[in-house]
């Protein structure tokens, strides 16, 4: 099963972006939002060194990453690709 694993931070306004652009993206695919401030153990599991940052997860193995405030049509790619 994929889902999509949104690591942000409310301090972050490309973040704060990202979601805007997200918002607008219909999928089937689950979106996780991890704050890194309130979920630090995790966002260093995964080596999260900047947010925005989403991981692609399939079948609980993380098969991609799209790092920094993207468009729209490279936010649809790395979900739907």
């Amino acid at each position: 099963m994929k889902k999509v694993i949104r690591f942000t931070a409310a301090w972050c306004g490309p973040c704060k972006a990202l979601k805007t652009v997200l918002d607008q993206i219909e999928t089937n695919i689950p979106i996780e939002v991890v704050d890194i401030d309130e979920q630090p153990d995790l966002a260093t599991e995964f080596g999260i060194r900047s947010v925005p940052t989403l991981v692609m997860m399939e079948d609980n193995v993380a098969t991609k990453r799209l790092i920094g405030l993207k468009t729209i049509q490279e936010v649809e790619a790395f979900i739907h690709d």
